[in-house]
């Protein structure tokens, strides 16, 4: 379903938005009934309350969000989604304007108003009947085209991680990018099974032709004047590990090891929609990396398109590995910025935990613009370094690199650095997301989600000098 708002023409319940120290002031101007019915009903205005108050006394029905205090918002995102979440299904318009309501500046507006779409959100494919959601009007003075177009860009990222592998491999992903695409004007070339070979992309064909479904580099480009921005996104459709096989629990989230493919796709559909004046391209590495007799092997040293060979010491660090022809790819093409995304190492969410996007770059002007925008965008992210001294660690005895050091230690940024091996010269940003949502929260229900594509979308701007 496409994110949207409800016409404006639409008959709605009035909702108030109170902050937990003005209830008691907004209170005093209201009705005895009411008074009472918020009573009863233990509604504080803490964060994410909601309460529907009936009519009575020919009074028309209105509802109230919580939206709590500043302490509150600290340890929360999308306040105003916590209260949607609550409400009944039905139509609601913000009052603005009225004493002792939250007044939002257009900034905060935006977001709160972004994070009600994405309440709405639904995963849908496999279920013969879905609840409905709240709907809201959009309030005066929002760019509706424009959050509607970011919670588009999220459900399309959210949608392709939460399809299962069995109808999400390297072909369904292509399908998803052409379709992508078709609604953009954009195009797409697509290099596939042993044409991978011919085309020296060794490390995509190597990690993928263990599996039946053929491994693919997929090429979209769109735009045709101004800066030059590639986006490469991991698409490992399935991770079994390889024969480094991965146990049960730990293959159970692998339909989500495309996640940072998904990503890139999202940030893409933002940049389109928005028309930004940059050429863009998107390369997806996609593959599946199965288990079978011509599955390559721990010990293995393989070539890459850059030339560098790669000692193969763990078949489950298979990601940087298609990742790496890819950026050689992007590098050759000489873009203004390079911005890969993959859900690539656990280090990563042990360091940061879930909800975090950790993100490396050496430019200093470029992470401090994105630290800028995460913050208004409700889209976390923390800088990781490039620890140069632990290049060493990434460099074995018989080949030039290692795909999996040993000794466990700070595995995120030896893989980070793993890569920048690959870009040359380019301006080049690294993203080792989780994708995912481990327990619901206001607007990001359990599952596939998007990190740091709304704080990157905010940024381009400044990052390309628009």
């Amino acid at each position: 379903m496409a994110p949207r708002f409800a016409p404006a023409t639409a008959t709605a319940t009035s909702l108030y938005l109170i902050e937990q120290d003005q209830l008691q002031s907004w209170l005093s101007d209201q009705s005895a009934p009411l008074q009472d019915w918020v009573a009863t009903n233990g509604f504080t205005g803490g964060a994410g309350q909601a309460l529907l108050v009936p009519a009575s006394d020919g009074e028309t029905p209105i509802a109230l969000a919580g939206y709590g205090t500043v302490a509150q918002r600290r340890r929360k995102r999308f306040t105003l989604a916590g209260a949607a979440e609550k409400l009944p299904k039905g139509c609601y318009q913000l009052q603005t304007g009225t004493p002792n309501v939250a007044q939002l500046d257009a900034e905060t507006l935006s977001t709160e108003c972004l994070g009600w779409l994405l309440s709405q959100y639904r995963f849908t494919r496999y279920k013969s009947a879905t609840p409905m959601a709240a709907s809201l009007i959009a309030p005066a003075g929002l760019n509706a085209p424009a959050v509607e177009a970011l919670a588009a860009a999220e459900y399309l990222t959210r949608d392709l991680i939460n399809t299962p592998a069995a109808d999400m491999g390297p072909a369904q992903l292509e399908e998803a990018v052409q379709a992508l695409a078709a609604e953009f004007e954009a195009s797409v070339g697509v290099i596939g099974g042993a044409d991978l070979l011919e085309a020296n992309l060794p490390l995509i064909h190597s990690v993928g032709r263990a599996s039946d479904r053929a491994p693919r580099l997929i090429d979209m480009h769109w735009g045709s004047a101004g800066p030059k921005l590639t986006l490469v996104g991991k698409g490992v459709c399935f991770d079994t590990g390889g024969l480094n096989l991965k146990p049960g629990a730990s293959m159970g989230l692998m339909k989500k090891d495309m996640g940072g493919a998904a990503n890139v796709l999202g940030l893409a559909r933002m940049i389109m929609a928005a028309g930004l004046p940059i050429q863009l391209r998107v390369l997806i590495p996609a593959v599946e990396n199965s288990v079978s007799g011509n599955a390559f092997r721990p010990g293995d040293v393989l070539s890459s398109r850059k030339g560098l060979t790669v000692e193969i010491n763990n078949t489950d660090a298979e990601g940087r590995l298609v990742l790496a022809d890819a950026l050689t790819l992007a590098d050759e093409g000489e873009p203004d910025l390079v911005i890969s995304m993959a859900t690539l190492t656990g280090a990563a969410r042990v360091a940061v935990g879930p909800d975090l996007a950790p993100f490396y770059t050496d430019y200093d002007a470029d992470a401090a613009a994105l630290t800028a925008s995460a913050d208004p965008q409700a889209d976390p992210v923390w800088r990781m370094p490039f620890h140069a001294p632990y290049e060493g660690m990434i460099e074995p005895g018989i080949a030039d690199l290692d795909n999996a050091p040993s000794g466990g230690f700070a595995g995120s940024i030896t893989a980070a650095l793993f890569l920048r091996r690959f870009v040359g010269e380019s301006r080049y940003m690294h993203f080792d997301i989780y994708g995912w949502t481990p327990s619901a929260a206001p607007a990001r229900p359990k599952g596939g989600t998007g990190q740091g594509c709304r704080a990157l979308f905010s940024a381009l701007p400044v990052l390309l000098g628009l």
